[in-house]
């Protein structure tokens, strides 16, 4: 029979990791506020199974809405003319696949615009039915060499993580980003550098909820799980499944994306990782193993799924403005939903004797479990709850992107080892600290060096700062011999 404080302290993690569990899912009601506010202007085409989308959205350059243009869409479902409406917006809708061509009729731009990028227009755009494509055409003083470029549904517009072009509703205004090889191109105002910071501040809050869970898992096994990256795809990819292949409500599909991800982490400590450790397994061999797991789980995504963008919602979002700053309304949810569980899980840590004895495993497991802590069940809770926020990570980055893919975890895994590394190996608060820090280098980069070199930007700021402070941001200094 166990001691009366072993199974209390039992029912304290049970309750901890309960109570955990059910704030992500009833943060995840807010997702819903995707749904247009009053007097929104609603978006005329929405993509089916029969219906593909091509849209955008054309803005001044001083950021107003470019009302009245035109624009003629030819491709294999014949030639349609569009106009911009009043919030600038324009969509077309096509019943066939494959490649269109948009033309912007210059005579019909407001008095004083024109193109930023005059030769690239028209556009190309590839589409597939039940799904969207985007042609951007930016308006303002033409540039050298701009910036060229096209949305569309196909592998090749998979967005890039912490991109806040990849949704064209999202775009800054007057200016083009979602061309691969563009440059920053443009002067830098006041207003370019409050919109790149709005959306560092977003892209960062997101990596937080995949990171805190690497730092933690780290933290309580001293493990590096390069497999972490594959929870975050694996939540946007269940949240795709739920709604656009169960027909399941976006609520109910991310809240069972979210709790079958925190399963999988479960799973994966009750019959791999706690075996292993059982065993006496070293870290290097079990750090071998994360990355043949993160590839195994990268190609058997690519499998099923195939290598194309999947957007687990098809209707383009509206925008909101907030002074100078445009924003999707799917990035303010996103935002205020990773900002409602980063404080949860931070009242989790502080607050509760779960979260006490979590960090207290992270500083000192053999202290801790002298002091009576079941170390194994805080870091079986640990890997549960770290794959949750993964999960729910994703799905917040795939709504975020306006689409997720089979490798979306994959390329987030340096920024999130950045962050880690950047706030202090093994500390939560410290991996919340690097993602922001992580996020704002990466969105703000995009003002001084092209936009293809902004991850290099954020590595760069991780080594000068590790050169001055190895310990991270919020790691304690240690002593060495």
């Amino acid at each position: 029979m166990r001691p009366p404080a072993t199974m209390d302290r039992s029912r304290a993690a049970r309750q901890g990791l309960l109570a955990l569990l059910l704030a992500l899912l009833a943060c995840l009601p807010l997702v819903l506020g995707s749904a247009s506010p009053a007097g929104a202007t609603t978006t005329p085409c929405a993509a089916d199974p029969e219906t593909a989308c091509i849209n955008g959205t054309l803005r001044t350059a001083a950021g107003a809405p470019a009302v009245g243009v035109t624009l003629t869409v030819e491709g294999p479902a014949g030639a349609s003319t569009v106009t911009s409406g009043p919030d600038g917006r324009w969509s077309a809708a096509v019943t066939e696949a494959g490649d269109y061509t948009v033309t912007l009729q210059e005579e019909s731009l407001p008095a004083g615009e024109t193109l930023r990028d005059p030769a690239n227009n028209p556009r190309t755009v590839t589409v597939e039915l039940g799904s969207s494509g985007a042609a951007l055409f930016p308006l303002g003083t033409p540039t050298a060499g701009g910036s060229g470029g096209s949305g569309g549904s196909g592998p090749a517009a998979t967005p890039a993580p912490g991109d806040s072009s990849a949704d064209p509703e999202g775009a800054e205004p007057g200016v083009d980003t979602t061309a691969t090889g563009s440059s920053s191109g443009g002067s830098i105002t006041w207003g370019r550098v409050a919109q790149q910071a709005t959306a560092g501040l977003v892209f960062g809050s997101l990596l937080a909820l995949a990171s805190i869970g690497l730092s933690l898992i780290f933290g309580t096994t001293g493990l590096s799980n390069f497999a972490h990256g594959e929870q975050v795809t694996l939540g946007g990819i269940l949240a795709y499944v739920g709604v656009q292949t169960l027909h399941l409500p976006l609520l109910v599909a991310g809240a069972l994306a979210v709790a079958l991800a925190g399963l999988s982490g479960y799973v994966q400590d009750r019959f791999l990782w706690h075996p292993l450790r059982r065993r006496r397994v070293g870290m290097t061999q079990q750090l071998i193993v994360t990355i043949g797991l993160a590839i195994a789980l990268q190609y058997t995504y690519q499998f099923f799924f195939g290598a194309s963008s999947l957007r687990i919602v098809t209707t383009s979002p509206e925008t909101v403005r907030l002074g100078p700053v445009f924003l999707t309304q799917q990035s303010v949810i996103s935002m205020v939903i990773a900002a409602l569980v980063l404080g949860g899980v931070a009242y989790f840590l502080v607050g509760t004797r779960t979260g006490r004895a979590t960090r207290a495993v992270s500083d000192n497991p053999a202290l801790a479990a002298a002091s009576g802590i079941s170390v194994d069940r805080i870091i079986r809770l640990v890997w549960t709850v770290g794959a949750a926020l993964a999960g729910l990570g994703g799905v917040l980055m795939g709504l975020y992107l306006n689409a997720t893919a089979w490798n979306m975890g994959g390329t987030l895994l340096l920024l999130m080892f950045a962050a880690v590394t950047l706030g202090g190996l093994g500390t939560a608060f410290g991996a919340l600290v690097g993602s922001l820090v992580i996020g704002l280098v990466v969105e703000m980069s995009n003002l001084v060096i092209p936009s293809d070199m902004r991850y290099a930007g954020a590595l760069v700021i991780l080594i000068v700062i590790l050169l001055f402070r190895p310990q991270g941001i919020l790691g304690r200094a240690e002593r060495i011999g």
